[in-house]
């Protein structure tokens, strides 16, 4: 059930960044817009989170995953570090993609750990 509510944080989040950058010419427009920015941040730094308190045997079976690069994000966000541009575009284009294709993979191969009453 764990697995489940943190799936579906982790697919919002990047459905609402899908969202907001639809819109965007690239790069430099998100971060010439602050309030756009913030928005992307913010849900960046709920994916991290979630992932920091994924559960160790799905964490297991996600090897491929890029947990060095979410903790890395995930510190530079909570603590207002800066520069940090290149972070949140790898972030926004790297990150996010990889980790929501991974974990729907791992949800297909292993649908029990996603399932309510688990």
């Amino acid at each position: 059930m764990i697995a489940r509510m943190q799936y579906l944080i982790l697919q919002n989040s990047g459905e609402v960044m899908a969202c907001l950058l639809a819109e965007l010419q690239g790069e430099d427009e998100l971060f010439a817009s602050a309030n756009t920015l913030a928005c992307v941040e913010m849900h960046l730094l709920r994916m991290a989170q979630t992932l920091a308190h994924w559960p160790e045997p799905l964490r297991l079976r996600l090897v491929q995953l890029d947990w060095h690069g979410w903790a890395r994000l995930q510190d530079l966000l909570e603590s207002d570090g800066q520069p940090r541009r290149e972070e949140v575009w790898y972030g926004i284009h790297a990150l996010v993609p990889a980790t929501l294709e991974l974990i729907a993979q791992l949800r297909h191969k292993e649908p029990a750990w996603f399932e309510l009453g688990f």
